[in-house]
């Protein structure tokens, strides 16, 4: 696979030299500016799979006219993943602190940009920052999905009982699980509340193409086809891998039509000379290609355990031969948030978190269905950005009982997101699934 990878991206550069050597310019064929433009696009979007994004977090404007920048700082370290804060300079912590779960699931924490850039003015925010699992030693042992939720009840149980939960996609249902063992094990270190964006917490729940083919597939193929071990060049050499390119496919495959639709539309416009280095389609696909490798025995626990034998979806999930107890949970509100057109997580997958939680009052379950959002509208597109996102933090504020003075606000318009959600652009728009 990277063998694939590094062709394309020789045979990218190597069109794009040939297309901008200077004596072609006196050949009055659109062919050679076709050529360049089809290496530009090629060669960057090969390089991109390969590298690992920054934050590149702006400063943020402060109501004193000046303005703040925002520090990455590590708060806890471990081998797989790190607890990260985005330390506002000259700025006291404000009262509404965060957790936001960035999915394992092929893709590194930065896809969350513009969810964290949403969040900054209002929150201290945190972010689970998983690392590359070529990268980890073999030394460091294994990493599935109770390494992963045992990860987070240290990370929230680090924050303290004042913290809120934002579990995006894949993290949602073992943070819910987190959260059921801190609320069995250690009660005051649970969260005030737990938001569960877009998760599979009852796959059965609505089928859509990520679950039909866990059903389809058994575990002994899905570990001939999918895991491959790292190669010598990288510091996991030996570890077993399910790798992120071949993830990547899988995506691209889902929405082949729309990503090709948006690659030549983009050699066009490199063609034309109306690309820049800044455009839209270069700050997506620039995150959207870089993927990350996950260890072995979290994909495919994660396929057998959430999938298949639905552990979590029937409350059976154990961590080291202990059964958790979902229905524990009675001190913590839980919101779950849904895209109508998510073909991901389909509608009804994470909403059946709130009845797994028995123990909580139904005054402190709220859910929302967002009209006309996909999978990465409802925590990174319009969506989220004009209706969500204040519904999430109304939600932390009733439940948080902080001071008006930290309260949000914006005044939301009549119909929220659902109005403003006709864009045209296939790429950029709620329905892209990531």
């Amino acid at each position: 696979m990277e063998t694939i990878r590094n062709t394309n991206e020789w045979m990218g550069a190597t069109a794009r030299a040939i297309g901008a050597y200077p004596a072609f310019a006196l050949v009055p064929h659109p062919a050679f500016r076709m050529l360049g433009a089809w290496g530009r696009v090629t060669e960057r979007s090969f390089a991109r799979m390969v590298i690992k994004p920054d934050w590149e977090i702006p400063p943020i404007a402060g109501e004193d006219g000046q303005d703040h920048v925002v520090y990455v700082e590590p708060v806890l370290r471990r081998a797989f993943g790190d607890l990260i804060h985005f330390r506002v300079a000259r700025r006291d912590p404000l009262p509404r602190k965060v957790l936001l779960v960035a999915p394992m699931s092929g893709h590194y924490a930065t896809l969350m940009r513009s969810t964290v850039l949403s969040l900054l003015n209002d929150c201290e925010l945190y972010v689970t920052d998983w690392h590359n699992a070529r990268d980890i030693p073999v030394s460091e042992g294994k990493f599935d999905v109770e390494d992963y939720t045992r990860y987070l009840v240290d990370f929230i149980r680090h924050l303290g009982p004042d913290v809120n939960v934002i579990a995006v996609c894949q993290p949602a249902p073992l943070a819910l699980v987190a959260t059921a063992i801190l609320a069995e094990e250690e009660p005051a270190a649970q969260p005030r509340t737990l938001t569960l964006i877009g998760g599979p917490v009852d796959p059965d729940a609505a089928a859509t193409e990520v679950t039909d083919f866990g059903n389809r597939i058994t575990m002994g193929e899905l570990e001939h086809l999918a895991i491959q071990s790292v190669g010598f060049k990288y510091r996991g050499a030996g570890r077993m891998v399910y790798p992120g390119l071949a993830q990547l496919s899988s995506f691209i495959t889902m929405n082949m039509q729309t990503h090709t639709r948006a690659f030549i539309e983009q050699i066009y416009a490199e063609a034309r000379g109306t690309a820049s280095e800044g455009d839209k389609h270069n700050k997506f696909y620039d995150e959207y290609l870089a993927v990350m490798d996950m260890t072995a025995e979290f994909y495919l626990s994660t396929v057998e355990r959430i999938f298949k034998n639905l552990e979590i979806a029937q409350n059976r999930f154990t961590i080291d031969g202990r059964p958790v107890d979902i229905g524990k949970i009675t001190d913590v509100a839980v919101m779950t948030v849904e895209g109508a057109n998510d073909d991901i997580s389909a509608p009804g997958q994470c909403v059946a978190a709130l009845d797994l939680c028995t123990g909580v009052p139904d005054a402190r379950k709220v859910q929302h269905l967002e009209p006309g959002a996909g999978h990465y509208g409802i925590f990174a597109g319009k969506s989220w950005r004009l209706n969500i996102r204040p519904l999430v933090l109304d939600f932390i504020d009733e439940n948080a009982a902080l001071p008006d003075s930290v309260k949000p606000r914006r005044k939301r318009r009549a119909g929220g997101a659902a109005a403003d959600c006709g864009v045209n652009d296939p790429v950029h728009s709620d329905n892209v699934a990531v």
